[in-house]
């Protein structure tokens, strides 16, 4: 009878040891932290209360590990974004303008970009300064929800979902607090 309990007992401690190890947020960032550099084609559709009808726009990005990112708009206008540490860089192509802004002076919009680079970098701590985070469903498709925890910052976005598989993010929806929304898609450029 002892034998019988204790082949019990190691059977069940093999079965738990066996178990795949739980996976969540912490993982997600782990496995996003782990990307250097990507590039991809993105489609975003924005509908507002007052157009009749969504804005497309499309280009490419450009993701450059820890802090780099390179939003090239070719349609409907060209335009390039380029968010370097903590300046925003703003070019018009066809007005010939750029812009510069210093994200520290400008609370709402670093809080709306870190949203974006802190999730691709895998950096939760800098996205738990700016929103309560949560994640839903798996490593084949997730989905990590990012709610606005400063008052500023909630008068303009209600919430922010970013969605993917693995380490790929394949979505990006914000949702502004007046009802405004947009949505981007991206697909990865093949290596």
């Amino acid at each position: 009878m002892r034998h019988a309990l204790w082949a019990l007992i190691l059977t069940t401690s093999a079965v738990f040891a066996a178990e795949p190890p739980a996976w969540g947020i912490n993982e997600l960032m782990q496995e996003l932290a782990q990307i250097k550099s990507a590039k991809g084609r993105f489609v975003e559709r924005k509908t507002m209360a007052m157009l009749n009808a969504p804005l497309e726009s499309s280009g490419t990005l450009v993701y450059t590990a820890p802090g780099r990112i390179e939003k090239n708009t070719r349609l409907p206008k060209p335009e390039t974004l380029v968010l370097d540490q903590n300046k925003l860089s703003i070019e018009f192509k066809d007005r010939g303008q750029r812009r510069t802004l210093a994200l520290p002076d400008y609370p709402v919009i670093w809080a709306f970009v870190e949203s974006i680079r802190s999730t691709l970098a895998g950096d939760l701590a800098t996205l738990n300064r700016f929103y309560r985070t949560s994640l839903t469903g798996n490593e084949a498709q997730w989905r990590l929800s990012l709610q606005p925890v400063d008052a500023k910052i909630q008068t303009v976005v209600k919430e922010i979902h970013i969605g993917g598989s693995r380490s790929n993010v394949r979505t990006i929806e914000i949702i502004e607090t007046e009802g405004d929304r947009s949505l981007m898609t991206i697909t990865e450029d093949p290596p």
